[in-house]
Order: C-alpha cells, then structure tokens, then sequence
C-alpha cells in the first residue's frame, strides 16, 4: 500500500498570464477586477507585474507572448473570479462596456437554468477568457432565464 503524499490543503495561488503589451494588460486588470500593481520591474527586454489587492499577489504578468490566447489548443479554458454580489457583477459587466471588451453573452448570465449564480464572460485584450461571478443573487432576475453552456464559449 502507498501512503499518499498529497497536502491536506490546496487552494489556488496567483494565476501566471503571458500577455503582448503589459501596461495595456495592467491597466485592463487595474480597471475591471479593481487590482493593484504590488510589484513591477523588467531585466533587459523582459518585463512583469505582479498584481493584487490587499497585499494579496493574484495575477502576474508576462510580457513574451505574441498573438492572440488560442481557445482551440489545450490549456486554460477560462479564469473565473468570485465576488459578493450581483450588484459588483453589474458594476464589472459597465466597467467593460465602457471599455469597449468582448463581453461573451452580452448580460449577466446564470451557471445553469434558473441557478441563482451566474456572472459575465469576456476577454482580456490578449483573448483569454474571464469571467466574473456571483455565487448568488440571481434567482428572480430577469438574467435568471436560459443559461448558455458557459464550457463553450
């Protein structure tokens, strides 16, 4: 019999983005998800950023990417970041219309028909996928009807 080495705990830590344009991506981050620029530098033509709130490193960016995020190849799907109300998804989905982003469905959307959470789905200015949620809240708005299958997207 193997004993299993596995931690008791995991949890997600910071997230890892290759991005084209790093003061473009961090201001996109600055603006949507409310973050702050914890730590920056670059060594030579290497840039990054490190990006958080609260002391909290959430996101790091990458300058060494070229293109667009390529969603038919294996790999990250979509991140998804929690907040604690309909009323700040709301507020997220404004902030990207007033920022011209690809928003994905247009509105808030449920997690499935009639689910009381649901969220927005966009992209970053490099492609990749986001989506922003609440865990509840949703159940008897009229963005409570249909729910798009939010794996294909």
């Amino acid at each position: 019999m193997t004993t299993s080495v596995a931690p008791t705990a995991v949890k997600t830590g910071h997230i890892g983005l290759n991005v084209t344009d790093l003061a473009r991506s961090t201001a996109f981050y600055e603006r949507v998800l409310g973050l702050q620029v914890l730590q920056d530098g670059r060594d030579g033509d290497r840039e990054w950023a490190f990006l958080g709130r609260d002391g909290q490193l959430m996101i790091t960016l990458w300058r060494q990417s070229e293109g667009r995020f390529a969603t038919a190849l294996p790999g990250l799907h979509h991140l998804s970041f929690q907040v604690g109300s309909l009323d700040e998804v709301r507020a997220v989905r404004e902030g990207l219309l007033a920022l011209g982003a690809e928003l994905h469905y247009g509105d808030v959307v449920p997690h499935a028909e009639g689910a009381d959470s649901g969220g927005v789905f966009f992209t970053d200015p490099d492609g990749i996928r986001l989506e922003v949620y609440a865990p509840s809240g949703l159940a008897g708005t009229a963005a409570a009807g249909e729910a798009p299958a939010c794996g294909f997207f």
